[in-house]
């Protein structure tokens, strides 16, 4: 696709997709279907730690017939192919090529699934599919209602073949989504979408409210407009805000960290449980100093400093057993465990999630 390709587009030809939990295996589905001559552009977001090794193009690109590359920042992408975001960084899309960014997390992640949907709503307007794969919580609905605001087509997976539902669920319920299939199905779809243009939906690129790039300009760019809400972000403390309308249902704070209201409850459990552990360390410790007083008063023959000792001891000790008892109960939202498991098999370079026939991509 050459630099000003875009306003010679016909069709849907810049597709973007998302995925997190179960989304390996999505996307291979996805992209096996989708054939050698496609005339579009594929860009793919897949949550992973920031530290991963990504494997992910190589997985891809023999499970399907189009070339598979990681994205490079300031490159021009071609026709035909599928460009993957590295991990530690968002991939987003210009009409000048692609910019790779370290910009504030979105959710926790970097990358991050709505930067790349916004972008690509920006630059192409309804030249886009937007396509929300396997996962938990909500990501991609907020990128997918820029898309779709635009003239663009949405898609997700239907969640009965989702190994991880929440992510297309959250986009069904909140987003006018054009396409409900299986991954594979949808894979299949592409090629009719990128030559068919829908009536009705020529909209006009148009400037999306991205603090991804703003956050880093300095010089006052992430003014906060709207009202702070009561809550303070779990990445760097400050004040979280109602963000503007266009992303409802988002908290954002001063220098780009972005929750939706899902994200900042899963985060807010796991920093609570890491709070706990802290408390239950505190608590072990003191009673076992309480413990070491107690015996040193009993062996100096000092029985007011033993029974003062024995009660603190006793205190301590009641106060660990009852977050002991909380630590035991299972958090319903604490899904980051669930969320690491696709950059397992995407970092060790294992083609599928499930399967007998799983097999190490070359290193």
């Amino acid at each position: 696709m050459a630099t000003d390709g875009a306003r010679e587009l016909e069709g849907h030809e810049i597709v973007v997709v998302g995925a997190s939990a179960g989304g390996v295996e999505a996307l291979r589905r996805l992209i096996s279907e989708v054939p050698a001559d496609f005339p579009g552009t594929i860009f793919v977001v897949l949550h992973l730690p920031t530290n991963a090794h990504s494997f992910l193009p190589k997985i891809l690109e023999r499970a399907g017939a189009l070339p598979v590359h990681h994205a490079i920042d300031g490159a021009v992408p071609d026709r035909g192919a599928v460009y993957v975001a590295p991990p530690d960084v968002h991939l987003l899309l210009k009409r000048s090529g692609m910019q790779l960014q370290r910009g504030p997390t979105e959710n926790g992640h970097r990358p991050a699934v709505d930067p790349l949907f916004r972008s690509a709503a920006e630059a192409f307007g309804s030249s886009v599919v937007g396509i929300v794969l396997s996962g938990v919580l909500d990501d991609g609905t907020n990128g997918l209602l820029s898309i779709s605001s635009r003239g663009g087509l949405t898609a997700a997976q239907s969640p009965d073949d989702a190994l991880y539902p929440s992510m297309p669920k959250s986009a069904i319920d909140n987003v006018p989504i054009d396409i409900v299939a299986p991954a594979d199905e949808i894979g299949r779809a592409l090629t009719r979408l990128a030559h068919h243009r829908t009536p009705g939906r020529d909209t006009e690129p148009g400037a999306v409210a991205d603090y991804t790039e703003r956050a880093l300009e300095g010089n006052g760019a992430l003014e906060m407009e709207g009202r702070p809400s009561r809550f303070t972000c779990p990445d760097c403390g400050g004040s979280l805000w109602d963000a503007d309308p266009e992303e409802s249902g988002k908290f954002r704070c001063r220098v780009g960290h972005s929750w939706t209201t899902l994200g900042l409850l899963e985060q807010q459990a796991l920093t609570l449980e890491h709070a706990l552990w802290t408390a239950l360390r505190a608590l072990s410790e003191r009673a076992d100093l309480a413990r070491r007083m107690r015996d040193h008063a009993a062996r100096a023959q000092h029985g007011y400093g033993e029974r003062l000792f024995e009660r603190q001891l006793e205190e301590y000790e009641a106060q660990a057993d009852i977050v002991r008892q909380v630590l035991r109960k299972p958090e319903p939202l604490a899904y980051a465990s669930e969320e690491q498991l696709d950059a397992v098999f995407v970092t060790a370079g294992v083609e599928a999630v499930e399967g007998p026939e799983e097999q190490p991509a070359p290193p």
